[in-house]
């Protein structure tokens, strides 16, 4: 890839963007999107298959694959990686970028995250180890809690933070980066609570996958599946 600033070719960077994406929405994409202007660099969305840190997703991962993929479609380098839904398991993260590492040990990796998920880093398998497998990009916006994290959490962002693009191309993790991205007002918890209700909701996300909700009936009684069988992918 070719840095804007020059005509030097960028070193690799390898960007996961993990979520449950139950489903995906506007502000999944924004901050998507913002990474990837900001970092010059493909973003890997990367769904879970069974989450630990939240209750059971409302939608199968096939769906919610389906449904990524469907968002996608027509984004300029943001796509889909499968690798936690086809491991089976819980899908800890810090498990995903160890076996990451095993083939590629010398890569620079990050992993975006928001400001709430940065918060409650604590309460993910391992968190520390997260510092030597990756960089964090932290998506925040106006009112985000970095200003309020716990004393650990603070003492990391103070001694990593402050790094840019170039500086995540240098060593392959370990390095914090804070990327201010257009405020949105999506969240998957509201979307569900919109659907079932029969609330205006297909604003919020891409009209394909609001096309494919209506088709699955994905979400109508607060669950997910809607009595429809996994979408192929």
């Amino acid at each position: 890839m070719t840095d804007p600033g020059g005509s030097a070719p960028a070193p690799d960077l390898l960007l996961f963007y993990g979520g449950t994406f139950d489903p995906v929405h506007n502000g999944h994409l924004a901050i998507a999107r913002a990474a990837r202007d900001r970092l010059h660099c493909p973003v890997r969305l990367m769904p879970a298959g069974d989450p630990p840190h939240r209750p059971p997703p409302g939608a199968s991962a096939e769906h919610r694959a389906a449904m990524l993929r469907l968002a996608l479609a027509e984004e300029r380098e943001l796509c889909m990686d499968r690798r936690e839904l086809e491991r089976g398991g819980r899908s800890y993260t810090v498990e995903t970028l160890r076996a990451l590492r095993r083939g590629r040990p010398c890569a620079s990796v990050a992993l975006l995250l928001g400001a709430d998920s940065f918060a409650g880093l604590m309460s993910w398998k391992d968190w520390r180890d997260l510092f030597s497998l990756a960089h964090l990009v932290i998506a925040e916006r106006a009112g985000s809690p970095l200003g309020d994290l716990a004393a650990p959490l603070a003492a990391e962002l103070e001694a990593r933070g402050g790094a840019d693009a170039a500086a995540l191309r240098r060593v392959p993790a370990g390095r914090i980066l804070r990327l201010q991205q257009p405020l949105s007002g999506e969240s998957a918890t509201r979307l569900r609570a919109l659907i079932a209700a029969g609330g205006d909701w297909r604003r919020l996300l891409p009209a394909a996958v609001a096309g494919y909700i209506d088709h699955h009936g994905l979400y109508r009684d607060g669950g997910g599946d809607g009595g429809a069988g996994a979408a192929p992918l």
